[in-house]
């Protein structure tokens, strides 16, 4: 009776995030400096709009929203994830230095590859997503061995690993800012602060197999991240062999980030925010708040996209900087609950 009535809530969370999504959705693709009637809006969606109206929207706006709900759903996903595994609630891809790989080996790329045929042009909207990714991986391999004592990862340990690695990143993205010229060091600058820049259907097309796989392996996986919640002792004698399961888990935590955070730019707090959100509405199990997280991810990224756009108009604030002025209070709620 208790696993319905839970079922039945978890659809109606669903669903009425699913439509908090497409009103945020209608706001947002009307929302910058060239306003457009909701009417023609629509006209335009079904394809009888102006070419100016369709150029707009489809070129521009579409896109950008799109990725703003794939980017927000891979990285709260990531920090359930991470959440789970480290069995800390302020874990974090931003907090534990994944983000800070990735943008380091963005501004690495920039640095070496300015003015080559990789930094401009199609190669690059392929190639910067990648080093991003494999900066990712890079942070995530140091800190699992930084953290790995006595044949075992303890989850304090892995997050106090995870931001020394986080505050060392940090100091190399500062070191090559400054041997960058003013351009490359803007460009490196509105990566990191977290703007969704990677704007036209290509990326578009190049994160989503990256969601399409990864989030329903990690529905697939929830129920490791359920026992691994009991303790390592409990979790081995059902015969779970964790630090495979820790492994696997931790590279899907990173892969989902370093892809969404490659074509978002440095969000932080996303994949804070989101997991918890959906622990207090749904429980603790992880098949439920996996899925809700995702939703909720893609709700926050997009709303505070589109108040960014909205805001200091025509000026647009950047994505990771509204969603750090509305997540940095939280932590610290968290923080001062938790420690």
């Amino acid at each position: 009776m208790h696993l319905s009535k839970n079922q039945h809530k978890f659809k109606i969370l669903m669903i009425v995030t699913s439509i908090l999504i497409v009103i945020a959705f209608l706001l947002s693709i009307n929302a910058g400096y060239l306003k457009i009637p909701m009417n023609e809006v629509f006209a335009t969606l079904i394809g009888q709009g102006t070419p100016n109206n369709e150029l707009t929207i489809f070129d521009f706006r579409l896109p950008r929203i799109i990725m703003a709900l794939l980017v927000g759903m891979g990285i709260a996903v990531s920090g359930a994830i991470l959440q789970g595994v480290s069995q800390n609630p302020l874990a974090d891809p931003g907090i534990l230095g994944i983000n800070s790989g990735a943008g380091f080996a963005v501004v690495l790329y920039m640095f070496f590859f300015q003015g080559t045929a990789f930094f401009s042009g199609m190669l690059s909207i392929f190639i910067m997503p990648l080093t991003a990714l494999a900066g990712a991986f890079i942070a995530a391999l140091l800190i699992y061995l930084l953290s790995w004592k006595n044949r075992t990862v303890t989850p304090v340990r892995l997050l106090l690993v995870g931001i020394g690695i986080n505050a060392a990143f940090g100091a190399g993205l500062i070191i090559f800012q400054m041997k960058m010229d003013s351009i490359d060091f803007m460009k490196a600058i509105i990566w990191i602060s977290g703007t969704i820049w990677g704007t036209n259907w290509t990326y578009v097309w190049a994160l989503l197999p990256w969601l399409l796989i990864l989030i329903p392996f990690a529905v697939y996986k929830a129920r490791f991240l359920d026992v691994l919640r009991l303790g390592d002792p409990i979790a081995i004698g059902v015969g779970v062999r964790i630090e495979r399961e820790r492994v696997i888990l931790l590279l899907v935590a990173v892969a989902l980030a370093g892809a969404s955070v490659s074509v978002g730019g440095g969000i932080t707090f996303l994949g804070l925010i989101a997991p918890h959100i959906a622990r207090r509405l749904i429980g603790a199990r992880h098949a439920k708040i996996i899925p809700l997280t995702a939703a909720i991810g893609a709700l926050l990224l997009l709303s505070a996209d589109t108040l960014g756009r909205v805001v200091m108009a025509p000026m647009e604030l950047p994505v990771g900087l509204v969603v750090s002025i509305l997540g940095a209070p939280y932590f610290i709620y968290l923080l001062v609950k938790t420690v």
